[in-house]
Protein backbone atom coordinates (compact mmCIF):
# COMPACT_ATOMS: atom_id res chain seq x y z
CA UNK A 1 0.00 0.00 0.00
CA UNK A 2 1.91 2.91 -1.33
CA UNK A 3 2.45 5.90 0.88
CA UNK A 4 2.37 4.50 4.41
CA UNK A 5 5.40 4.54 6.65
CA UNK A 6 6.49 1.63 8.75
CA UNK A 7 4.80 -1.37 10.28
CA UNK A 8 5.37 -0.46 13.92
CA UNK A 9 4.02 2.41 15.97
CA UNK A 10 6.13 5.50 16.57
CA UNK A 11 6.61 8.24 19.09
CA UNK A 12 8.87 11.27 19.35
CA UNK A 13 12.56 10.68 20.00
CA UNK A 14 12.56 13.44 22.63
CA UNK A 15 10.41 16.21 24.07
CA UNK A 16 9.46 19.30 22.08
CA UNK A 17 8.61 22.60 23.78
CA UNK A 18 6.95 25.45 21.91
CA UNK A 19 5.27 28.74 22.78
CA UNK A 20 2.73 30.74 20.85
CA UNK A 21 -0.65 32.44 20.95
CA UNK A 22 -4.19 31.12 20.87
CA UNK A 23 -5.78 32.46 17.69
CA UNK A 24 -9.22 32.80 19.27
CA UNK A 25 -8.36 33.53 22.91
CA UNK A 26 -5.37 35.75 22.15
CA UNK A 27 -3.70 34.23 25.23
CA UNK A 28 -0.07 33.07 25.39
CA UNK A 29 0.33 29.30 25.30
CA UNK A 30 3.14 26.93 26.23
CA UNK A 31 3.03 23.40 24.87
CA UNK A 32 5.27 20.36 25.32
CA UNK A 33 5.04 17.27 23.14
CA UNK A 34 6.26 14.25 25.08
CA UNK A 35 7.17 10.74 23.91
CA UNK A 36 4.59 8.12 24.88
CA UNK A 37 4.35 4.34 25.06
CA UNK A 38 2.77 2.22 22.37
CA UNK A 39 -1.04 2.21 22.18
CA UNK A 40 -1.21 5.50 24.11
CA UNK A 41 -2.44 7.42 21.10
CA UNK A 42 -2.56 11.22 21.16
CA UNK A 43 -3.65 12.73 24.47
CA UNK A 44 -3.88 16.32 25.67
CA UNK A 45 -2.90 17.04 29.28
CA UNK A 46 -4.29 20.46 30.24
CA UNK A 47 -2.93 22.09 33.39
CA UNK A 48 -4.54 24.98 35.26
CA UNK A 49 -3.25 27.55 37.72
CA UNK A 50 -3.97 25.24 40.66
CA UNK A 51 -1.72 22.53 39.23
CA UNK A 52 -4.59 20.23 38.34
CA UNK A 53 -4.30 18.30 35.07
CA UNK A 54 -7.16 17.21 32.84
CA UNK A 55 -6.61 14.53 30.19
CA UNK A 56 -8.55 14.58 26.93
CA UNK A 57 -7.93 11.96 24.26
CA UNK A 58 -7.79 12.97 20.61
CA UNK A 59 -10.94 11.02 19.82
CA UNK A 60 -14.01 11.79 17.71
CA UNK A 61 -16.26 11.12 20.68
CA UNK A 62 -14.61 14.05 22.44
CA UNK A 63 -15.59 16.62 19.79
CA UNK A 64 -17.68 19.37 21.43
CA UNK A 65 -17.40 22.20 18.91
CA UNK A 66 -16.64 22.78 15.23
CA UNK A 67 -17.13 26.54 14.81
CA UNK A 68 -14.02 27.94 13.07
CA UNK A 69 -11.91 25.23 14.72
CA UNK A 70 -12.21 21.78 16.27
CA UNK A 71 -12.75 21.65 20.03
CA UNK A 72 -12.41 18.60 22.26
CA UNK A 73 -13.88 18.23 25.74
CA UNK A 74 -13.85 15.84 28.68
CA UNK A 75 -17.60 16.06 29.28
CA UNK A 76 -17.06 17.86 32.59
CA UNK A 77 -16.33 21.37 31.31
CA UNK A 78 -12.67 21.15 30.32
CA UNK A 79 -11.95 21.81 26.65
CA UNK A 80 -9.03 22.14 24.26
CA UNK A 81 -9.56 24.15 21.07
CA UNK A 82 -7.87 24.54 17.69
CA UNK A 83 -6.38 21.06 17.79
CA UNK A 84 -6.49 20.44 14.02
CA UNK A 85 -3.14 21.88 12.87
CA UNK A 86 -1.15 19.97 15.48
CA UNK A 87 -3.10 16.78 14.83
CA UNK A 88 -2.49 17.20 11.09
CA UNK A 89 1.27 17.45 11.69
CA UNK A 90 1.29 14.37 13.92
CA UNK A 91 -0.84 12.26 11.59
CA UNK A 92 0.84 13.64 8.47
CA UNK A 93 4.29 12.62 9.72
CA UNK A 94 3.17 9.27 11.13
CA UNK A 95 3.42 9.99 14.87
CA UNK A 96 1.17 7.49 16.64
CA UNK A 97 1.76 8.20 20.32
CA UNK A 98 2.34 11.51 22.08
CA UNK A 99 1.33 13.30 25.26
CA UNK A 100 0.58 16.97 24.65
CA UNK A 101 1.13 19.00 27.83
CA UNK A 102 -0.46 22.44 27.53
CA UNK A 103 -1.14 25.32 29.92
CA UNK A 104 -4.10 26.75 28.04
CA UNK A 105 -7.42 25.68 26.58
CA UNK A 106 -6.22 26.31 23.04
CA UNK A 107 -3.35 24.93 20.96
CA UNK A 108 -1.11 27.80 19.75
CA UNK A 109 -1.80 28.92 16.20
CA UNK A 110 1.91 29.43 15.40
CA UNK A 111 1.98 30.79 11.81
CA UNK A 112 -1.49 29.51 10.94
CA UNK A 113 -0.28 26.29 9.36
CA UNK A 114 1.37 23.05 10.55
CA UNK A 115 4.91 23.88 9.46
CA UNK A 116 6.24 24.92 12.89
CA UNK A 117 5.10 21.62 14.37
CA UNK A 118 6.51 19.72 11.40
CA UNK A 119 9.91 21.39 11.70
CA UNK A 120 10.06 20.69 15.43
CA UNK A 121 9.12 17.03 14.94
CA UNK A 122 11.63 16.62 12.13
CA UNK A 123 14.34 18.15 14.32
CA UNK A 124 13.99 15.56 17.10
CA UNK A 125 12.96 12.65 14.87
CA UNK A 126 10.84 9.60 15.61
CA UNK A 127 11.44 6.39 17.52
CA UNK A 128 9.92 3.06 16.56
CA UNK A 129 8.12 1.10 19.25
CA UNK A 130 7.51 -2.63 19.55
CA UNK A 131 3.76 -2.43 19.03
CA UNK A 132 2.49 -2.99 15.48
CA UNK A 133 0.78 -0.08 13.77
CA UNK A 134 -2.97 -0.44 13.42
CA UNK A 135 -5.09 1.21 10.76
CA UNK A 136 -8.77 2.01 10.46
CA UNK A 137 -9.73 0.45 7.14
CA UNK A 138 -12.85 1.79 5.40
CA UNK A 139 -15.00 -1.07 4.08
CA UNK A 140 -17.86 0.78 2.41
CA UNK A 141 -18.71 4.30 1.30
CA UNK A 142 -20.22 6.68 3.82
CA UNK A 143 -21.75 9.90 2.47
CA UNK A 144 -23.00 12.94 4.38
CA UNK A 145 -24.80 16.01 3.00
CA UNK A 146 -24.99 19.10 5.19
CA UNK A 147 -26.51 22.38 4.00
CA UNK A 148 -24.92 22.26 0.55
CA UNK A 149 -21.69 20.60 1.68
CA UNK A 150 -20.99 16.98 0.75
CA UNK A 151 -18.51 14.64 2.40
CA UNK A 152 -17.75 11.08 1.46
CA UNK A 153 -15.28 8.48 2.68
CA UNK A 154 -14.69 5.33 0.64
CA UNK A 155 -12.48 2.23 0.58
CA UNK A 156 -9.02 2.91 -0.79
CA UNK A 157 -5.62 1.25 -0.76
CA UNK A 158 -3.89 4.05 1.12
CA UNK A 159 -5.01 7.49 2.34
CA UNK A 160 -6.22 9.92 -0.30
CA UNK A 161 -7.84 13.35 -0.13
CA UNK A 162 -10.03 15.07 -2.71
CA UNK A 163 -10.98 18.48 -1.34
CA UNK A 164 -12.94 21.11 -3.23
CA UNK A 165 -14.00 24.61 -2.17
CA UNK A 166 -16.16 27.16 -3.94
CA UNK A 167 -16.25 30.70 -2.59
CA UNK A 168 -18.11 33.62 -4.17
CA UNK A 169 -15.12 35.84 -3.40
CA UNK A 170 -13.06 36.18 -6.58
CA UNK A 171 -9.77 36.01 -4.69
CA UNK A 172 -10.60 32.40 -3.76
CA UNK A 173 -13.24 31.11 -6.16
CA UNK A 174 -13.34 27.40 -6.93
CA UNK A 175 -10.26 25.35 -6.00
CA UNK A 176 -9.62 21.62 -5.78
CA UNK A 177 -6.76 19.41 -4.67
CA UNK A 178 -6.40 15.64 -4.99
CA UNK A 179 -3.48 14.13 -3.12
CA UNK A 180 -2.20 10.81 -1.79
CA UNK A 181 -1.12 11.70 1.72
CA UNK A 182 2.20 10.49 3.11
CA UNK A 183 4.92 12.25 5.13
CA UNK A 184 6.66 13.56 2.02
CA UNK A 185 3.57 14.90 0.28
CA UNK A 186 2.29 16.36 3.54
CA UNK A 187 5.51 18.28 4.12
CA UNK A 188 5.75 19.55 0.54
CA UNK A 189 2.16 20.16 -0.45
CA UNK A 190 0.11 20.89 2.66
CA UNK A 191 2.08 21.68 5.82
CA UNK A 192 2.73 25.36 4.97
CA UNK A 193 -0.85 26.25 3.98
CA UNK A 194 -2.21 28.85 6.42
CA UNK A 195 -5.65 29.52 7.81
CA UNK A 196 -7.47 32.43 6.20
CA UNK A 197 -10.21 34.94 6.93
CA UNK A 198 -12.01 37.94 5.51
CA UNK A 199 -11.26 41.42 6.80
CA UNK A 200 -14.99 42.26 6.59
CA UNK A 201 -15.69 39.63 9.26
CA UNK A 202 -13.14 40.82 11.81
CA UNK A 203 -15.35 43.07 13.92
CA UNK A 204 -18.13 40.45 14.06
CA UNK A 205 -15.68 37.78 15.19
CA UNK A 206 -14.13 40.02 17.83
CA UNK A 207 -17.59 40.85 19.19
CA UNK A 208 -18.22 37.11 19.52
CA UNK A 209 -14.94 36.64 21.41
CA UNK A 210 -13.28 34.89 18.48
CA UNK A 211 -10.09 35.54 16.49
CA UNK A 212 -8.69 37.73 19.28
CA UNK A 213 -5.19 36.44 18.51
CA UNK A 214 -5.45 36.59 14.73
CA UNK A 215 -2.88 38.71 12.89
CA UNK A 216 -1.04 38.90 9.60
CA UNK A 217 1.60 36.67 11.21
CA UNK A 218 -0.80 33.72 11.47
CA UNK A 219 -3.67 34.31 9.04
CA UNK A 220 -4.07 35.02 5.35
CA UNK A 221 -6.21 38.16 5.43
CA UNK A 222 -8.53 38.68 2.47
CA UNK A 223 -9.52 42.26 1.70
CA UNK A 224 -12.11 43.56 -0.74
CA UNK A 225 -9.81 43.27 -3.74
CA UNK A 226 -6.46 41.87 -2.56
CA UNK A 227 -4.56 39.69 -0.13
CA UNK A 228 -3.51 41.97 2.72
CA UNK A 229 -0.39 40.00 3.75
CA UNK A 230 2.68 41.65 2.26
CA UNK A 231 4.27 38.32 1.27
CA UNK A 232 1.14 37.14 -0.53
CA UNK A 233 0.27 33.45 -0.81
CA UNK A 234 2.61 30.49 -0.25
CA UNK A 235 0.76 28.44 -2.88
CA UNK A 236 -1.48 29.78 -5.63
CA UNK A 237 -4.22 27.57 -4.19
CA UNK A 238 -3.26 27.93 -0.54
CA UNK A 239 -6.91 28.15 0.54
CA UNK A 240 -7.92 24.65 -0.57
CA UNK A 241 -4.62 23.23 0.64
CA UNK A 242 -5.38 24.54 4.10
CA UNK A 243 -8.81 22.93 3.97
CA UNK A 244 -7.05 19.65 3.14
CA UNK A 245 -4.67 20.16 6.06
CA UNK A 246 -7.66 20.73 8.36
CA UNK A 247 -9.28 17.54 7.06
CA UNK A 248 -6.19 15.50 7.97
CA UNK A 249 -6.26 16.93 11.49
CA UNK A 250 -9.97 16.33 11.94
CA UNK A 251 -9.79 12.79 10.56
CA UNK A 252 -6.91 12.06 12.96
CA UNK A 253 -9.65 11.85 15.58
CA UNK A 254 -10.39 8.38 14.21
CA UNK A 255 -7.64 7.34 16.62
CA UNK A 256 -5.59 5.54 13.97
CA UNK A 257 -4.32 6.19 10.44
CA UNK A 258 -7.13 5.73 7.92
CA UNK A 259 -7.01 3.46 4.91
CA UNK A 260 -9.57 5.21 2.77
CA UNK A 261 -10.31 8.07 0.37
CA UNK A 262 -11.98 11.19 1.72
CA UNK A 263 -13.81 13.62 -0.54
CA UNK A 264 -15.05 16.98 0.69
CA UNK A 265 -17.08 19.50 -1.33
CA UNK A 266 -17.61 22.93 0.25
CA UNK A 267 -16.85 21.44 3.65
CA UNK A 268 -14.92 22.32 6.78
CA UNK A 269 -14.58 21.19 10.38
CA UNK A 270 -18.30 20.47 10.76
CA UNK A 271 -18.49 18.27 7.67
CA UNK A 272 -15.27 16.44 8.56
CA UNK A 273 -16.68 15.66 12.00
CA UNK A 274 -20.05 14.52 10.63
CA UNK A 275 -18.47 12.13 8.14
CA UNK A 276 -16.12 10.60 10.70
CA UNK A 277 -18.94 10.26 13.22
CA UNK A 278 -21.16 8.55 10.63
CA UNK A 279 -18.34 6.20 9.63
CA UNK A 280 -17.57 5.12 13.19
CA UNK A 281 -21.27 4.69 13.98
CA UNK A 282 -21.62 2.04 11.26
CA UNK A 283 -19.82 -1.10 12.41
CA UNK A 284 -20.09 -2.58 8.92
CA UNK A 285 -18.28 0.39 7.37
CA UNK A 286 -14.85 -0.12 8.92
CA UNK A 287 -12.51 -2.50 10.67
CA UNK A 288 -9.15 -2.29 12.39
CA UNK A 289 -6.24 -3.93 10.59
CA UNK A 290 -2.76 -4.58 11.84
CA UNK A 291 0.42 -4.05 9.84
CA UNK A 292 2.69 -7.09 9.55
CA UNK A 293 6.17 -6.86 11.01
CA UNK A 294 9.06 -6.84 8.58
CA UNK A 295 12.58 -7.55 9.81
CA UNK A 296 14.05 -5.07 7.37
CA UNK A 297 12.14 -2.15 8.89
CA UNK A 298 14.62 -0.76 11.38
CA UNK A 299 14.51 3.03 11.25
CA UNK A 300 12.05 5.68 12.36
CA UNK A 301 12.60 7.62 9.14
CA UNK A 302 10.89 5.71 6.38
CA UNK A 303 10.57 6.01 2.64
CA UNK A 304 7.33 7.59 1.43
CA UNK A 305 6.91 4.50 -0.75
CA UNK A 306 7.38 1.82 1.89
CA UNK A 307 4.64 -0.73 1.31
CA UNK A 308 2.20 -1.98 3.89
CA UNK A 309 0.43 -5.15 2.83
CA UNK A 310 -1.21 -8.36 4.00
CA UNK A 311 -3.33 -6.80 6.71
CA UNK A 312 -5.17 -9.08 9.13
CA UNK A 313 -8.57 -7.81 10.24
CA UNK A 314 -8.99 -7.31 13.99
CA UNK A 315 -12.02 -5.87 15.73
CA UNK A 316 -10.58 -5.88 19.23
Amino acid sequence: MKGFIGTRQTTLASEISLTGTGVHSGAPVSITLCPADGDTGIRFLISNDDGDVTEIAADQQRVTGVTLCTILGDGKGATIATVEHLLAALRGLGVDNVLVEIDSGEVPIMDGSSIRFVEAIDEVGLTELDEPRRYLKVLKTIRVEDNGAVGEISPHNGFRLDVEIDFKDELIGAQRIEIDVNPGSFRRELSRARTFGFMKDVERLWAAGLALGASLENTVAIGDDRIINREGLRYTDEFVRHKALDAIGDLALAGAPILGAYRSHRGGHRLNALVLKALLADNDAWTMVEAPRYREVRHAEFSDRLAVANFAADRS
